[in-house]
């Protein structure tokens, strides 16, 4: 089932904030007020997720320029969590907040859990302040995601959102064209 336009529902969770490393608890209402990434991934002390991981902490500050606030997901525990950012190159980087889903719950709100294996897919969700989804993407396994995709997806959400009427064509870069759909744009394009 879609998220998009969808309100999170509720839940609370412990997490690891990496940017302080303090240990805090997150619920629904984290996800507004403010543009979120929830970036879920199968386990800690595995293969691509770090890879993955470090690249969004490379888009990070990027991210944070955009009003935007990063949330990595997976059926871990928060102290796990911490055990990973304690001895893991990669993930000694991450500064944002890193939640810990070990009752499966939150994969199971955003349609992510592999059930048979009791871990959470590559789901990428984009939220905007009123805690909707705006984007999503789920890749296989196999498949690590680019963090720079993100930034250009939110710019468009963000410019969708500020400039009703107006909707954001495919490859679409900040200060490019966009298309406000009318009768006259029909079998135009």
């Amino acid at each position: 089932m879609s998220m998009i336009g969808k309100q999170i529902e509720e839940f609370t969770a412990n997490a690891y904030n990496s940017g302080n490393g303090e240990f805090i608890e997150i619920t629904q209402e984290n996800f507004k007020g403010k543009w979120s990434v929830v970036c879920f991934y199968p386990a800690d002390f595995t293969f691509v997720c770090p890879t993955e991981l470090e690249d969004l902490q490379n888009q990070y500050e990027t991210l944070k320029g955009l009003d935007t606030e990063v949330y990595s997901v997976s059926t871990d525990t928060h102290f796990t969590h911490k055990a990973w950012h304690d001895h893991s190159d990669a993930i000694s980087s991450l500064r944002y907040i890193m939640v810990g889903d070990p009752s499966q719950k939150i994969s199971r709100i955003f349609d992510v859990l592999d059930e048979e294996a009791g871990l959470a897919q590559r789901g990428t969700f984009i939220i905007d302040p009123d805690g909707v989804v705006q984007a999503a993407e789920i890749n296989a396994d196999g498949i690590g995601r680019d963090a720079s995709v993100l930034v250009n997806k939110i710019k468009a959400a963000q410019y969708v959102r500020n400039n009703p009427g107006e909707v954001c064509p495919a490859k679409w870069q900040e200060g490019s064209e966009t298309l406000k759909p009318s009768l006259d744009l029909v079998g135009k394009i």
